[in-house]
């Protein structure tokens, strides 16, 4: 017999059902280095997209499964847009504390 998983576990599993955790201009930070896993178009399979540590900023908000949020960032340094996942990143603050989010984005 399958084991049941409880509906609260269910629940907090689909992060659609709560808002992202990113706003649109959100400078991030990549905990993860990302190679390209055959989505990434004009690059080989494998190859190393972008370093743990590069600087981007969150440019749009996606679902995957209409289960998980992508966060499309802009790492312009690198001249590259790579989706990822909301533990795939940190947000980068400011010489205050404050995360560093577009003007007008409640903090």
């Amino acid at each position: 017999m399958p084991e049941t998983v409880p509906l609260a576990d269910a629940l907090e599993a689909i992060e659609i059902y709560r808002p992202p955790e990113l706003a649109l201009g959100t400078k991030v930070r990549a905990r993860v280095a990302v190679r390209n896993d055959g989505t990434f178009p004009g690059r080989r399979m494998g190859e190393v997209l972008l370093e743990r540590g590069e600087i981007g900023y969150v440019n749009r908000v996606g679902t995957f499964l209409q289960r998980y949020y992508i966060y499309s960032v802009d790492f312009f340094r690198l001249g590259c847009v790579v989706g990822m996942r909301a533990h795939e990143l940190e947000v980068v603050s400011d010489e205050f504390g404050r995360a560093v989010q577009p003007e007008g984005t409640p903090s």
